[in-house]
């Protein structure tokens, strides 16, 4: 490389130079996932900038050459021999064998979990996944339960687990549901059970991705995204709406129809209650992802009509000029 052809590998992978291997490989992964050539079909700056961060880290993950090109900088290959990965060489990056790949592009492949078949870049059924490290339990089949981390034994090698978002209504979260996913090669039936909330996640064992370093296959992790609902919303394990009243209900009490997940149910107003105030309907929220149900939470809103009855009217002024209830009288002792 020319020393006009100098490029900085710190700068290009945005960390410092004492950055340790693992933040390398974090950077890493993260620029490669943003600029790899499916995600970016037909983007040719995308596709040199994935080359630069590829050589970056060809060179930072190395501990040998990482040394050299501290030291030498521009001149470093002139320190020592650059690597090119060929078929069987079994040359070393970062303590990895890449004797099995034919290519740095085959390990990116496989490390990004560029996946064949009609899951590719162009099926608009694909998901997009990210990557995460924990350590889950070894491969198998079934699925986990909300918040399901099982530990496995701390010896045991393990792959890289996958994490994506699974959109779902109000109605397929409190109901429960099964979605069929497509991941690229393979497609699965995940049964999300009801009561999944935003933010829930579901662990499907042994459908990550596949590990260069030991071959086993990681976790499948599902973050529940509920869509906007006009009516509930959520606070903690219960349900919040808001419900308007009159304003003669307000004074007057009475009994009101309130939706519910389960349909209409009829709600006691108590006489004199106040526009903000709460109500709970008691087990007629959200499902519990263990057992029976959270409560749902009725915010009372008094709706004045805008549009008056010549009747409705005169009855409103009747009331004004008879009212004996000052709801400000105390706002005659407000001082600074």
């Amino acid at each position: 490389m020319a020393a006009t052809d100098f490029r900085d590998y710190y700068a290009t992978l945005g960390v410092s130079k004492t950055a340790s291997a693992d933040d390398i490989k974090r950077a890493f992964r993260k620029l490669a996932r943003k600029y790899h050539p499916d995600m970016n079909p037909g983007d040719k700056a995308a596709e040199a900038k994935f080359k630069e961060v590829s050589e970056a880290y060809e060179v930072l993950s190395d501990t040998e050459k990482r040394q050299k090109y501290d030291q030498f900088g521009q001149y470093w290959k002139q320190a020592g021999g650059s690597w090119s990965p060929n078929a069987g060489t079994g040359a070393d990056f970062g303590g990895f064998d890449f004797g099995q790949y034919g290519s740095f592009d085959e390990f990116i492949n496989e490390l990004l979990g560029r996946f064949g078949g009609p899951g590719g870049a162009s099926d608009p059924g694909r998901r997009t996944y990210s990557y995460r490290t924990s350590p889950g339990a070894g491969p198998s089949s079934g699925f986990g339960g909300f918040n399901d981390f099982g530990m496995g034994d701390a010896a045991t090698a393990t792959g890289l687990d996958l994490e994506s978002t699974l959109p779902l209504s109000l109605a397929e979260a409190f109901h429960g549901v099964q979605k069929r996913l497509n991941l690229g090669n393979e497609v699965i039936t995940v049964r999300i059970p009801a009561g999944a909330k935003p933010g829930s996640r579901v662990r499907i064992k042994g459908k990550g991705q596949v590990s260069p370093y030991n071959q086993q296959r990681g976790d499948l992790y599902l973050v529940v995204e509920t869509k906007p609902h006009p009516f509930f919303q959520f606070e903690g394990d219960n349900l919040v709406c808001e419900v308007p009243i009159t304003p003669d209900e307000a004074v007057l009490g009475g009994s009101i129809e309130v939706p519910t997940p389960d349909g209409m149910v009829s709600m006691n107003i108590p006489a004199g209650i106040r526009s903000g105030q709460t109500l709970r309907l008691r087990g007629k929220g959200w499902v519990k992802p263990k057992d029976g149900r959270g409560d749902q939470l009725i915010r009372v809103v008094i709706a004045p009509p805008k549009d008056l009855s010549s009747i409705e009217r005169e009855y409103y002024e009747k009331i004004r000029a008879n009212r004996s209830y000052d709801p400000r009288t105390h706002l005659k002792q407000v001082t600074l």
